[in-house]
Formats: structure tokens, sequence, C-alpha cells
């Protein structure tokens, strides 16, 4: 074998063991890919570098056995254009890490860390704009503040850590009852607020007193500061404020929940109490509602 063959050959070989090369990050790409055209486009990418790896295979067979200059240009278009087939796939398996790291620091600014719903920054940020949306477009938009029934008595008898384990699993149940578009969001302390857009007084009444039952027959597992697992059951009060012409603003709307969630609280706790406008907040639910 000459030298221009031998070059050729050394070329097609390195180029079809590059291709082979991109195979490892598409696979990884197609691993952290959702179900869908994009996991589709890239099955199909990998399925055309296999067949790169076999069309280079076969001209490295062929080109053995030619003589002359020309194969070696030609062998070294073809391992040009696999090292450019694994830049690409390179670049874009970085450009995904890229996004997933993106996207997970932004998921834990807006993210509260216990109780794993959003916080009081991206509630007050999506709060404002689902209210000019809904003023503007004539939608229905309800808010559900709640409040955890003698929460200070959970931590002053458990301990804080048995507190910390209601307000996870709260948020839990909000994440597992709540639809993608509504914001569960912690107000503070033990309040939380969950923002319903599209939703009608009547439908976040039912909603509320899922949740309310939800919670209220849903065991709390803590281990007591005498190291005693039991299970604790807590309840909530909560308010119900749907947006209507006296509300000039996100702020007023909380403001209403907040008087409707005090009466639930007045009447003895465990009970959903929807704000009215010019009239007694009236009980929807609860043990005596």
């Amino acid at each position: 074998m000459d030298t221009a063959s031998l070059i050729s050959s050394l070329l097609i070989a390195v180029g079809a063991t590059l291709l082979a090369v991109s195979l490892a990050p598409t696979t990884r790409i197609l691993r952290e890919l959702a179900p869908g055209p994009t996991q589709v486009r890239w099955r199909l990418l990998r399925g055309f570098i296999v067949l790169f790896i076999a069309g280079y295979l076969v001209c490295l067979g062929t080109f053995s056995n030619q003589h002359g200059t020309s194969r070696v240009i030609v062998s070294s278009i073809f391992f040009l254009g696999a090292c450019f087939v694994l830049l690409v796939c390179m670049l874009a398996h970085g450009t995904v890490q890229d996004v997933k790291r993106i996207a997970t620091l932004e998921a834990e600014t807006i993210t509260d860390p216990l109780m794993g719903i959003y916080n009081r920054r991206h509630l007050d940020r999506r709060l404002e704009e689902e209210f000019d949306r809904a003023r503007r477009y004539g939608f229905p938009l309800t808010l559900l503040l709640l409040d955890i029934d003698h929460f200070k008595k959970v931590n002053d008898e458990h301990g804080h850590p048995a507190g910390d384990l209601v307000l996870k699993g709260i948020g839990g149940i909000l994440n597992a009852t709540v639809r993608n578009v509504d914001v569960a969001a912690r107000y503070g302390g033990e309040e939380v607020v969950v923002l319903l857009p599209h939703t009608h007084e009547a439908d976040a009444a039912i909603l509320a007193e899922r949740i309310r039952r939800t919670i209220e027959g849903h065991p709390f597992p803590i281990d007591t500061p005498g190291g005693q697992a039991v299970s604790l059951r807590c309840t909530v009060s909560i308010g119900v404020a749907s947006m209507g012409p006296e509300c000039a603003g996100g702020a007023k709307l909380v403001e209403m929940a907040d008087t409707a969630m005090y009466r639930a609280k007045q009447d003895g706790r465990n009970r959903v109490v929807v704000f009215r406008c010019g009239k007694e907040p009236a009980g929807t639910g609860g043990p005596a509602a």
C-alpha cells in the first residue's frame, strides 16, 4: 500500500471512529428529552450517524484498492465531515446541559425550599400578571388563602422539625391537587395562597373544600422530641375571594381572601369561607358549615 492509500485509509478510519464517538452525546440527549417531535428528530439524526459509519467503512475497503491523490482529498472531506458531526453533537449536548442548569436555577429562585411550592416573590409577580389579564379580557380570577390551624401548638408540642414536616406534607398535597396553570405559593409562615386563573367562585369553593378535606384526613408522620414516631393530624382554614368591581389590584384580592379566612378562624376553624362584598362572609365547608 502506497503512502496516499495509507493516508486516505487512516483519515476514513479516524472519521468513522469520530462518528462512533458522536453517538455518545446524541444518546445522552435522547435520554434527557421528553417524548415528542424533538426526540424523534434526534433519533433520526442518530440513525443517519449509524448509516454514515457504515458508509465510511465501505469507503475504507474501497479506497484501499485505489490509487491517486484524489482519494486523499475525498478522504479528507470525509474526515472533516465526521469532525463537524462530532462537534455539533458535543455542542448540542453542552447546550442541553446549560438549559437544564438555567431551568434548575430559575426553579430554585421561585420555589419555597421547604414546602416545594412557589415562593412569595413569584406569587407577587404572577398575581399582578393574572389580575391584569383577567381585567383586560374579562376572565374570572379567584384566590384561596389557607392558614394551618393551631400551627404554633404543633411547633411548641412537637418541635420545629415536626412543623417543617407538616408544611412539606401540605405543599405536596397542594402540588398534587391544583392544576398546572394554578399558582400555589407560600405567602408567609404557615399561610399559603392558591391563585386560580380562569376559575369562578363556585368552582374555587369546591376546590378549597377538597383541599380542606384532604388535609384533614391526611396523617403527617413525625418524630417527637423523645424519638417516638406518631401520626399528626392537622386542619386548615381557607378564605375564598373572586375578582370583582371592588378589586383595584391583586393586593385587594388577597385582602378579601384574608378577611374570609379570619372569619373561618372565628367560626371554629377547619372550614371554607367565601368573601362576600358588602355582606357577611359565607361558609361553604367544615364541620359546622
